[in-house]
Parts: C-alpha cells; structure tokens; sequence
C-alpha cells in the first residue's frame, strides 16, 4: 500500500477535508493512477486483450489508459444476487470464447458484505458461503461447455478475511480524557480498526501522548515510527499519526456510527485475516498443497502465466513457481488466466494453499 497509494476505502483530502467513498471514487483517475499499473494496462501493452468485471479500480484510467472490456458496477448495488454472479460469469466466458480475451478479473463482493453485517460466524454468512460454492461450481461448469478447459487458468482468491465485532469495552476516542477534536485538522476514523489524524499545528505531541494508552487494545503511532511490517507509512497519503486496534476492536471517533457484527484490516498476521487460494488449470500441479505465502506475490505469478514483463513489484515469483507444472516460460497463444476474487470465500479457514 505504501507504494501503490490506495491505503483506505476512503477517497479523502486532508487540506480540504473531502472524504469520499469508494463508489464514488471509481472514475477519479487520480485516485487509482499513481504510477503503479494494474496487470490489464501491463497486458495490454504487451499485446494481450483483457477484461474486467467488477473488479476494483475497473473503471479508472491508467496514464490515458483503461481495459479493454469492462463492466463497472453501479452505486447502491446489490452484492448478493446470485442471478446476476452467473450473468458475469456467461459473460466473461462469451468475452473469452467470441472477443478473443486472454486476461479477465472477476470480482464478487460477498460474503464479505453479508459478514461485515451479521458476522463471520452467522447463519446469514454460511448460508451466503453456500451461495458462492455454487457460483463456484457454476464457474468450473461454464468453462466446461465453453470449451476452455484444456487452456484456460482459473484463479481463486480473495483480499482479507473477517473477524467478530467485540461489542463490549469498545474504543471510543470521544470519551479519553483530555482528548478533544478541536485539537484535530482532519480525522478518518469510524471505518474499522484504523484510523488516521492530522493534529493542528503545535499539536501533535498532545495528541500523540494522549491517545497513545487511551485503550489496551489501541495502539497509536507517529507515521515514522509505525512497524514497518506492515508496509503502510511510507506514503504520502499516510498522515502525522496513525491507529490500529486488536482484532475485533473497533475505533470509533465523534459518534458511533459504525455497528457492523465482522470487520477486516486487523493484523495480517491474525489467523482470521488470511485470504485463500485455489488455482487449477493447464499450468497448475494437480492436488498439490502449499505452505501459506503473501498475496502479494500473486502479481508474479500472474505476469509469468500470462508471458508478460512484469512492472516493479513487491513480490516475488519464486514462492509461487512450484504450483507450476514447468518453471519454462507458458506459450503466449494459451488463454491464460481467469482470476476470480471472491471477498471473505471461507476466509475463517485461514492460510493459502
């Protein structure tokens, strides 16, 4: 995130104090264009054709340029409809077979959404589990009868996972003592278990020193001197002090306007937080089970299937390479890959494999 920029859901400015959400942010290029290229633009410029359903930052333009095919979704959209799941997927199995595409992302937003609402741990949530192991079935059947089995790759992944909402002592910066917002320029807080501040001038220190044991599972840092693990503070979006909370602690600001049961953007290190991973196709071993990696390696992995010249990345392609069949360079005329993102698929499971 410190290198890419996209560091919150949030679109927001901090010396005019706009703050927009990410529907809107959909075709503000400055938001999504900062020097760093999504793989469709890499492709394209390769000579690839690529598609994007869905997907974040699918309607943006990237140095002029955006994706070949792409459906955006609209505001106010339903993330639940199975009906339409299997529409995109007709659909990117008919930009495959008829348009000639050799790249498509695929984003569905659930469970994510039904487990922010009613928790991971919900009946709501298993039942929207359910719905996506079929859409997945749906998915494998398509490419099937679209005749794609024998060389297209398919990737299944997803971004975070999602932890239950501690309801009880829970974190509010309205009620620590001497803490006061007239103190602060700018807040962006109320989104889960991070937040970000810019104290007025001379006010820094104050804030700093009274924030910082405010709560036990609270945990308040100036930008220089936030772990480094995290790969987060080194980027100008990143403000003068920064927060993040214990896994299922939420930060709340002036009001409590966040009463969500699941959250995500805890630790990355948290069991709960792990993403999954399932791959299959011509390229991929068959029943091969691998240690847990980042998913910031999947970008090399990526470029390597598709035979393109990966941009500077954080990754790497060795921890991936032995998914593959052969470590010699995929043939460029093979149809490679779908990616697929389901939000929350069976995170609570943990690991990538």
């Amino acid at each position: 995130m410190e290198n890419h920029g996209v560091i919150h859901n949030m679109w927001f400015n901090t010396s005019t104090g706009v703050k927009l959400p990410y529907y809107t942010t959909q075709g503000i290029d400055s938001w999504w264009d900062n020097g760093s290229l999504p793989i469709w633009i890499t492709a394209q410029r390769q000579g690839l054709k690529t598609g994007s359903i869905h997907f974040p930052g699918t309607k943006a333009k990237y140095q002029g340029e955006e994706v070949n095919m792409k459906l955006v979704e609209p505001p106010l959209f339903n993330y639940s409809n199975e009906t339409l799941w299997r529409q995109n997927i007709d659909t990117a199995m008919e930009w495959f077979t008829v348009n000639n595409l050799d790249f498509i992302t695929l984003y569905f937003g659930e469970p994510d959404s039904t487990g922010h609402k009613y928790g991971p741990e919900s009946t709501q949530r298993r039942t929207m589990v359910s719905q996506v192991d079929r859409t997945i079935g749906y998915l494998r059947q398509r490419i099937r009868e679209s005749g794609l089995e024998s060389n297209l790759n398919l990737i299944i992944t997803s971004d975070h996972g999602m932890e239950t909402v501690i309801k009880s002592d829970e974190i509010h910066l309205r009620n620590v003592e001497n803490f006061t917002f007239s103190d602060i320029q700018f807040e962006l807080l109320d989104y889960g278990p991070n937040g970000l501040l810019v104290p007025k001038e001379g006010k820094l220190e104050h804030v700093y020193s009274v924030l910082k044991n405010a709560h036990p599972k609270l945990h308040v840092y100036k930008k220089e001197e936030f772990p480094k693990r995290f790969h987060y503070a080194n980027h100008p979006r990143i403000t003068p002090l920064l927060m993040y909370s214990d896994p299922g602690y939420v930060i709340h600001g002036r009001y409590k306007v966040q009463f969500n049961n699941g959250e995500h953007g805890f630790d990355n290190e948290v069991t709960n937080m792990k993403t999954i991973f399932r791959a299959v196709g011509p390229a991929f071993k068959q029943g091969l089970v691998v240690e847990p990696f980042e998913s910031v390696n999947v970008y090399a992995l990526l470029c390597e299937l598709l035979g393109v010249e990966p941009e500077p990345h954080d990754g790497s392609l060795e921890t991936t390479r032995p998914m593959l069949r052969s470590s010699a360079p995929l043939l460029a005329a093979t149809k490679l890959p779908v990616m697929l993102g389901i939000a929350l698929i069976l995170r609570c499971w943990g690991g990538a494999y």
